[in-house]
């Protein structure tokens, strides 16, 4: 059991059959079908033929005889059997289901797993980190671990994203907030997005992409199984194996005491193997926006005052 914010939350342990689900092959073998399924046949040239096709989209010989690659050797790849699959092979396949790049990478992390073994202990955020924060006044910044667990954040960055929780939450492992968990499972940090939707899609699309680069992180397992349990719309945008890399770009929130918001965010990488990453969020000059978090980030955070979101009904 958890507690967040005074409140109890029960974290069941993900089922044996889930963490099989995050099993690499299984992973591959669902990704390509999905991408094969959504190629219609005159999309890529070919002339379908009068007969009912069973399968939506391509069909295995179709994708196979597309990308110049044996249909025994496809058929192994999407039975999760890689090994030996060649860089030419992997770039045809890509390149027939009309792949991004996030989606090229992903298919290759998919068909190469790491074999290196991933710590799943809690991580923690150095001093200098802390220190860089705490020099940004002005600006709400927060720490992250590849797992989107907030490894610290300054007064900015807590108001800004979860006034509702404790502001030294991220110091214990046991109450440290996810991102994604919080997106997904709690109300008031949904709330705070006006494109709920999409936010939705790109968290699961990141998570893919780390899940299929960290195949041995229990920890990442773990997050994936309790979502899967706990959220009917996270297990939906799951199973269609959304990929894509965001780092940058505009957050659209309203915030319980600031009102909306239009935010830049960037997304800065540490040097470093764990995958340690800092968030920023800044508003356009002169807009109102920038007013709204310039009133936001000078309150001391003891005259802060968050009004839950049922309050204001």
């Amino acid at each position: 059991m958890t507690t967040l914010g005074g409140r109890e939350r029960v974290i069941m342990e993900a089922p044996t059959f889930l963490e099989a689900a995050m099993d690499v092959p299984s992973d591959l073998g669902e990704f390509l079908k999905s991408r094969r399924a959504a190629l219609r046949p005159e999309e890529v040239g070919l002339t379908p033929l009068p007969t009912r096709r069973r399968v939506r989209g391509l069909r295995r010989e179709e994708l196979a005889m597309l990308s110049g690659v044996s249909v025994t050797h496809y058929t192994r790849l999407e039975q999760g059997r890689a090994a030996g699959a060649s860089d030419s092979v992997l770039t045809a396949i890509a390149r027939t289901l009309r792949l991004t790049d996030d989606e090229t990478a992903h298919l290759r992390a998919l068909a190469r797993p790491s074999r290196r073994t991933t710590p799943s202990r809690p991580e923690h955020a150095s001093a200098s980190i802390r220190q860089l924060l705490s020099a940004m006044p002005g600006v709400p910044a927060l720490a992250l671990d590849r797992r989107n667990d907030i490894l610290a954040w300054n007064n900015p960055g807590h108001a800004l994203l979860a006034p509702h929780l404790p502001a030294d939450a991220p110091e214990s492992a046991a109450t440290r907030p996810n991102l994604t968990r919080m997106l997904f499972l709690d109300p008031e940090y949904r709330a705070l997005y006006r494109d709920w939707p999409t936010e939705a899609v790109l968290a699961v699309a990141s998570l893919r992409q780390v899940t299929a680069r960290h195949p041995d992180d229990q920890r990442l397992t773990d997050l994936v199984g309790q979502l899967t349990i706990h959220s009917d719309e996270f297990t939906s945008h799951w199973k269609r194996h959304p990929v894509r890399t965001c780092t940058s770009g505009v957050k659209h929130l309203h915030h319980p005491t600031a009102g909306p918001l239009n935010l830049t965010f960037e997304t800065l990488t540490l040097p470093s193997p764990s995958g340690q990453r800092l968030i920023t969020y800044t508003a356009e000059p002169g807009s109102t926006s920038e007013q709204a978090l310039h009133d936001l980030t000078q309150t001391p955070p003891t005259e802060q005052r968050f009004i839950p979101r049922s309050a204001e009904r």
